[in-house]
């Protein structure tokens, strides 16, 4: 068995026997036969941009339940502000879920499928006293909203009747009526100790077209108004939202509480989103680096969205196994970027095939060896695993290493290469520098080297040591590439805190392009995504569109191992 399964067993254990309060509400729940043991999540995203990391909990966490408790979880788009919104948005949204192994039911869901009913519900509304028509411009209304600690001030326009206020929203509803000229407010209590309570608009005018609906519609749901009655309507029983919802939940509850539903009333829970260090998932601040030219686009391996650590090489299933190692808490954190990592790496460390790549060529001319010859010497594909089997790789008389594996002045503790010193080849031979080439500005630029043809397989008869094992690939074999490195995208742990910009963290050497980079020509039969390990340097990821551009993963070295022992 691979450890790639005994990995995704033990995430599945650890995921069954799990216990956290939205696990133990749904096990009461089905204990109690409340909504006659259906379990029914969703994952509602608005289709204005595309996803981000932080997404990817709620996901995971969703799905995760509906699958662990025999359940569906409904991908619903809340397009309830059509001059944001997008199909390009709503397609991206529907292959990141799939890409990150779930599926919803066979249907997807809109908000925008609800509009008629949601209209009908709020001239119920209306009609039972409840909701009313406004003339307030936005900031006056805010204005006489008061705050946590002065009461509201109803607005002059809080007794109209019900005959009037029908005619209205009728009239906003057919588009007779400006943008922000009216707006239906809910009649709740404008001293309520919760601001959300404080009367809250239910619908504005927004004479906008719909990616879906067209010029149909001249008014649009606010999305509380919106989001619970469209979770009444799929029948869902829990309605799993992130931390800062928690103060909406009164107003969810109220809106129910006054409609005739088609199902039992769902209800809210609330979870602690993900929140990483160095990274910012503000859909603003993201679209704003894609404007500014920052980088290449919502799917640039830099972006901390799904689609760009996707490109990066993240592999589907690391991402769900770091989800489920943070669990389900009430209380907002922050985790390491290097906690992510490690599981991406960890991933990857028993899946992906070993190759070799200079990344910073340097030639070697090796003298004794015959011109013109090349022999295959063999390579283990796993180290780990003997099942990927073996490859050939082609040895030359020139041959390309790091150029940081060569030293003519080396410094103290260097045991890599230099004039006079022997080093291993992997999976090849024993060299020993024994001069350099120089250019006009006194540059190395080449090293002549000698090998001992009795040190084939990296052992000397003698049983002579040496203190160094370096890459290479050979030179008139390799096949050329462009690979890219990637450091933090903001230099800030916390991005953002305090007043001020995320972007003043922007980190301007987020990215080094290095062009010339020298592969193994089985490189050149590499699958678009696929991921290998190049030896000595990191886990590279061949791009999704570019043939031959790779890009940095993840390196070899565990950060967040190295962060633990420094806090202890």
């Amino acid at each position: 068995m691979s450890n790639d399964s005994t990995n995704e067993e033990s995430a599945e254990a650890e995921t069954a026997e799990a216990s956290d309060f939205l696990r133990d509400q749904i096990r009461a729940d089905l204990a109690a036969g409340t909504y006659g043991g259906r379990v029914k999540t969703r994952f509602p995203p608005e289709p204005n941009g595309y996803l981000h990391i932080g997404h990817a909990m709620s996901i995971c966490l969703n799905f995760g339940l509906a699958q662990e408790f025999g359940g569906e979880c409904n991908l619903r788009f809340d397009d309830t502000n059509p001059e944001a919104e997008s199909e390009e948005f709503v397609r991206a949204i529907v292959e990141d879920v799939e890409w990150l192994g779930f599926e919803s039911s066979d249907t997807i869901y809109y908000a925008s499928d609800y509009f008629d009913q949601m209209y009908s519900w709020a001239e119920d509304l209306i009609n039972k006293g409840l909701a009313y028509v406004d003339d307030l411009d936005s900031e006056t209304m805010s204005e006489m909203r008061g705050g946590f600690t002065t009461p509201g001030q109803n607005s002059p326009f809080r007794e109209r009747s019900i005959e009037e206020n029908l005619d209205l929203f009728r009239r906003m509803k057919a588009g007779e009526f400006a943008d922000g000229e009216r707006v239906l407010r809910a009649k709740i209590d404008m001293n309520h100790e919760n601001m959300q309570m404080r009367d809250p608009v239910m619908y504005r005018i927004r004479n906008t077209p719909h990616h879906r609906t067209g010029d149909t519609w001249a008014i649009y749901p606010n999305y509380d108004w919106a989001h619970g009655q469209e979770d009444a309507i799929e029948g869902v029983t829990h309605s799993i939202c992130t931390l800062e919802f928690d103060n909406n939940r009164e107003l969810y509850d109220w809106y129910q509480n006054n409609i005739d539903l088609p199902f039992e009333k769902p209800n809210q829970y609330e979870f602690a989103r993900l929140n990483l260090t160095h990274i910012v998932t503000s859909k603003r601040k993201l679209a704003q680096l894609v404007a500014d030219g920052v980088v290449n686009g919502w799917d640039d391996a830099a972006m901390p969205t799904i689609r760009g650590v996707r490109r990066r090489g993240y592999p589907a299933s690391a991402i769900r196994a770091f989800c489920s190692h943070i669990g389900v808490a009430k209380t907002n954190s922050v985790r390491e970027i290097e906690l992510l990592e490690s599981f991406v790496r960890d991933e990857l460390n028993a899946t992906a095939l070993r190759r070799s790549g200079v990344l910073r060529p340097l030639k070697v001319v090796i003298d004794n060896y015959p011109e013109g010859q090349v022999e295959m010497l063999t390579a283990a594909n796993h180290p780990n695993d003997e099942s990927l089997g073996v490859r050939d790789v082609p040895f030359t008389r020139e041959i390309y290493i790091e150029r940081e594996d060569f030293e003519e002045d080396p410094p103290p503790k260097y045991y890599r290469l230099t004039v006079g010193r022997e080093v291993r080849l992997r999976y090849g031979y024993f060299i020993t520098a024994t001069d350099v080439v120089k250019d006009a500005e006194g540059n190395v630029v080449e090293v002549r080297a000698t090998y001992d043809p009795e040190t084939s397989g990296g052992q000397a008869p003698d049983g002579r040591k040496v203190k160094s094992t370096i890459h290479w690939v050979s030179a008139s074999e390799a096949v050329d590439a462009t690979v890219v490195l990637y450091d933090r995208l903001f230099t800030d742990e916390h991005p953002g805190s305090g007043d001020t910009d995320p972007l003043d963290s922007l980190n301007a050497d987020a990215k080094e392009v290095l062009e010339g980079a020298k592969l193994e020509p089985s490189m050149a039969k590499i699958a678009a995504g696929e991921v290998v390990q190049f030896e000595r340097l990191g886990y590279f990821a061949h791009d999704l569109d570019q043939p031959m551009l790779f890009h940095r993963t993840v390196g070899l070295r565990d950060e967040w191992a190295r962060l633990q022992k420094r806090k202890k």
